[in-house]
């Protein structure tokens, strides 16, 4: 089977007008269930407002159970340098010690996956990665929100957003029964893609300067059955085959010259997940634009095809696999850019590494840039300089030329670099509970988010529980 070509210069043509059923109105919705989304809506409940949160798949958590990106990637500035890896892990890495520099609403729900048996604690010999169960990861997210009060409307596809003539604005879904639609003082667009912004009017930048390209889509699975020991053993005995959490550099150079493996990606990368016998798999890589239905359905056949051929290299080929088998793959391809849209500052490159502080920071983040090749094989990786960390000003949240709207994740303000570093799933949760924080305050006073001042969301964030600097 292959996918259907994308049309080029097909002509446009008119719908005939619709009606759709009302749902009301709230004074913050929050667009999104994923990481950004689910922050925005706690950090909107526990400020006092009513919120609603809306979702496309019929469970929460976005690309951390959707697309089963799994680990959350670390959120701790490396304050003292490695002295070497722990063979006693899976996945040693060459991480220091650390601090955190996200904390308020991710620090919740880790406390509550941790207790509930779904992620492993941040440790400094797996680089401060969490590994999660992605069913608990759902379950605990519906378990805070409705502890917060927030309501939920699952399987409803945001389509438009536009103003209302008494102030506000109206977004529209597609849904099962019928277009519905629902009204709000505040959104909150956390899409991942800056769906909302961008069909709002909001510019937008995509790519990297030059070509355009993104960063490549990558089709995530988890794998079980493993033999920890036997892959450990392996390792021991091979130390320059595995570094860190990628590798196996020999045995696909064997598999490649024995016609077994085809890939675009140049080794193998994996993580350890609270399950001792599993691990989840991110090495599939196909290039294509995340917000084009074309480009995603050629991404879904390619890597569901490479998926193949790296279940049988790791069943045929790697110690600790023999007995292997996939329990899951992402129920869509894992997205890392499409929209960055342009707000009143454009967080930028050289800010992340250049650890640079803002007045107006509502978020911070220390991840380092991790830049994948859209064109194959190959990943940048600068980080920042020890002990760092960058802020992240409320102003890239705010998106131009629009009111009464805010984005959170990675669709908010930045360029290319910038968001390499940005994107990750624990700073999308810090960006989403500061939005969902300026829009109760907006909410409550009547006003546009950007006329509330930062340091009344600062306040707020602070109170939260939230990782500024003082």
């Amino acid at each position: 089977m292959t996918a259907l070509e994308r049309p080029i210069g097909l002509p446009a043509v008119q719908l005939p007008p619709r009606s759709a059923t009302h749902g009301g109105r709230t004074e913050v919705l929050v667009v999104g269930g994923g990481p950004a989304g689910f922050g925005a809506a706690m950090g909107a409940a526990a400020a006092g407002a009513e919120v609603v949160l809306v979702e496309r798949y019929g469970f929460l958590g976005g690309n951390a159970t959707a697309a089963l990106v799994m680990p959350l990637m670390s959120f701790h500035n490396e304050i003292k340098q490695a002295v070497g890896g722990d063979d006693n892990r899976l996945l040693p890495t060459d991480h220091g010690e650390g601090e955190p520099v996200v904390a308020g609403v991710l620090w919740t729900l880790l406390d509550r996956l941790v207790r509930s048996g779904g992620a492993t604690p941040p440790d400094p010999s797996t680089g401060y990665t969490v590994p999660f169960d992605p069913e608990l990861f759902k379950l605990v997210t519906y378990d805070m929100l409705s502890g917060c009060g927030v309501r939920l409307l699952l399987h409803a596809f945001a389509s438009d957003l536009m103003p209302l003539p008494e102030g506000g604005s109206r977004c529209v879904f597609e849904t099962k029964s019928g277009p519905v639609v629902l009204d709000a003082d505040v959104v909150v667009d956390c899409t991942g893609d800056g769906d909302l912004a961008a069909a709002a009017g909001a510019p937008y930048e995509v790519g990297r300067p030059g070509d355009g390209l993104t960063q490549p889509i990558t089709l995530m699975f988890r794998v079980g059955n493993v033999d920890r020991q036997g892959f450990l053993d392996y390792v021991h005995d091979h130390p320059d085959q595995w570094k860190g959490v990628h590798g196996l550099w020999d045995l696909i150079r064997q598999a490649r010259d024995a016609g077994e493996l085809d890939l675009p990606r140049e080794d193998i990368l994996f993580f350890a997940t609270p399950h001792h016998d599993e691990v989840s798999v991110n090495s599939t890589r196909i290039g294509g634009l995340g917000i084009s239905v074309w480009d995603l359905t050629r991404a879904e056949l390619a890597t569901h095809r490479q998926l193949e051929q790296i279940s049988r290299f790791l069943h045929d080929r790697v110690p600790g696999f023999a007995e292997s088998y996939v329990i899951q793959s992402g129920v869509q391809v894992g997205v890392r850019e499409t929209r960055r849209v342009l707000g009143d500052y454009q967080l930028t490159g050289e800010d992340v590494l250049s650890a640079r502080s803002f007045d107006d920071v509502i978020a911070r983040g220390a991840y380092p840039v991790d830049i994948h090749n859209p064109n194959g094989p190959g990943t940048i990786l600068r980080r920042l300089p020890q002990g760092s960390s960058y802020d992240i000003p409320l102003r890239t949240l705010l998106p131009r030329d629009v009111d009464g709207l805010l984005v959170a994740g990675r669709c908010i303000s930045g360029d290319h670099v910038a968001h390499s570093s940005y994107r990750i799933m624990p700073i999308s949760v810090a960006t989403g509970q500061a939005a969902g924080v300026c829009a109760a305050l907006a909410a409550r006073i009547g006003k546009a988010p950007r006329e509330v001042p930062a340091a009344h969301v600062q306040r707020v964030l602070r109170a939260q529980g939230a990782s500024l600097p003082t």
